[in-house]
């Protein structure tokens, strides 16, 4: 695939190099040319430095990384405004919770991926990678379930499989609207961090169902079921 990355800390980095390991084309865009040629080269030789609005052009997916008082600014940077996302899959993991407490700063009942929708008219936006560390995506670790959420199932579909390739299991958690669910687990695992619990105790271990197999397929994005340590935000 030919994916996008609009963001050059250390999550941008992990994922596109992780998604350079899987055979897909990168580029990076950032806040400066020098900022996104130095990721490029953290991320191997499958990525490539651009400006924003060229990291986002003719993309099969895009993810925006960076710190959430930033994503304004890029994604404007990118002609997100004008059209330039519109039919991408949208890929946000950002996490918009006050630094060493885990409180939520969106103040208006939306979560930031609803906000990222509006700044970004016509992509379709997915939740996602926002739970884990960034070292999580280096090659060798032992796999995790991405938690997603979004409208648009092809989007959903492209994210899953990008969710493997950076060795991970997708789970499909339903529409858009659950992104608040999945933004406040990730405060609540924060504040646990940052109060010196390792979230893991904080967890029940719930038995699955008799009648639901181990190997438990994704979620239909239509299905609006209702149905997991993190980084603070990722770095700009």
């Amino acid at each position: 695939m030919r994916i996008g990355i609009l963001g050059t800390g250390t999550l941008a980095v992990a994922l596109g190099a992780a998604w350079g390991r899987a055979g897909h084309q990168v580029r990076v865009g950032g806040r400066s040319r020098e900022r996104a040629e130095a990721a490029a080269e953290r991320m191997g030789g499958a990525a490539v430095a651009v400006e924003p609005a060229e990291a986002v052009a003719g993309r099969d997916a895009v993810l925006v990384a960076v710190a959430w008082e930033g994503l304004a600014d890029i994604l404007g940077a990118a002609g997100a405004a004008g059209g330039s996302l519109a039919g991408t899959p949208l890929i946000d993991p950002t996490n918009a919770v006050a630094h060493g407490v885990g409180e939520l700063l969106t103040t208006d009942g939306r979560s930031i991926a609803e906000h990222i929708a509006d700044l970004a008219p016509g992509a379709h936006v997915v939740k996602g990678f926002h739970l884990f560390a960034a070292d999580q995506w280096s090659a060798g670790r032992e796999p995790v379930t991405v938690a997603l959420a979004g409208d648009d199932a092809a989007a959903l579909a492209t994210v899953s499989r990008l969710a493997e390739d950076a060795g991970g299991h997708p789970a499909v958690l339903g529409p858009l609207g659950r992104a608040r669910q999945l933004e406040e687990v990730a405060g609540f695992v924060i504040g646990l961090v940052f109060a010196g619990v390792d979230p893991a105790t904080a967890i029940p271990h719930v038995p699955m169902p008799p009648d639901v197999p181990a190997d438990v397929p994704d979620v239909p994005a239509d299905a609006h079921t209702d149905a997991a340590a993190p980084e603070t935000r990722p770095a700009t």
